[in-house]
């Protein structure tokens, strides 16, 4: 369930003033993550890659209060849930975009992982959840390695998202660098380096 909240009485107050109608309010942050774990429970438990990096995503942000509120338009919008959007190759060729309600159970979120992904590319329809949850983007672009890359500022979608491309292996050990793009009213620089933080720690605890 989404709601209004007056951005006086939020921790956003200040930011809220500075950067609503700042010409860029984005801002992008990189990170090289060490996701040899990942690579492992892919392999043992038989489950997809991308997956299990957008259920660490949905866990680290869980626990970080700004990425419940989110900008949209001229207002705040506060959020009871999170979901994580994949972008999908249909049928067609082309792409199509699938929101996925972030739950804590990794088994449950497969499950629904697999039901939308496969669905979305087989009707080229896309699954929108934004009405209710607060989305993070994320998109992967898997047939090449990647330093970095900006996402647009386009002054309707200010929802955080995500980029990377193809892992690099080094020894025995595999690395993935990510970039973060986010709003700067919804949240400031140390929230993001802290979501980056726990999502290091996400990857490297799953089980």
């Amino acid at each position: 369930m989404a709601k209004e909240i007056q951005p006086k009485d939020t921790t956003r107050a200040a930011a809220y003033e500075l950067w609503m109608k700042a010409p860029n309010p984005m801002v992008t942050f990189f990170k090289t993550l060490d996701v040899t774990n990942l690579m492992k429970v892919s392999r043992r438990k038989r489950m997809k890659f991308h997956m299990l990096m957008d259920y660490c995503i949905g866990r680290a942000a869980a626990g970080i209060r700004e990425f419940y509120t989110l900008p949209v338009g001229e207002k705040l919008m506060q959020y009871d849930t999170l979901a994580v959007n994949t972008i999908v190759k249909n049928k067609d060729g082309e792409v199509s975009s699938c929101d996925i309600l972030f739950v804590d159970d990794l088994d449950e979120y497969n499950r629904q992982y697999l039901k939308y992904t496969s669905r979305t590319a087989r009707t080229c329809r896309d699954r929108d959840l934004s009405e209710n949850s607060m989305v993070i983007g994320t998109s992967a672009i898997i047939n090449t390695e990647i330093d970095g890359a900006v996402g647009m500022n386009s002054g309707i979608f200010n929802n955080p998202f995500i980029i990377w491309g193809r892992y690099k292996k080094k020894w025995f050990r595999y690395y993935l660098t990510i970039s973060f793009q986010f709003h700067h009213t919804q949240m400031d620089g140390a929230h993001a380096g802290r979501f980056l933080e726990n999502l290091q720690r996400e990857v490297n605890g799953l089980k």
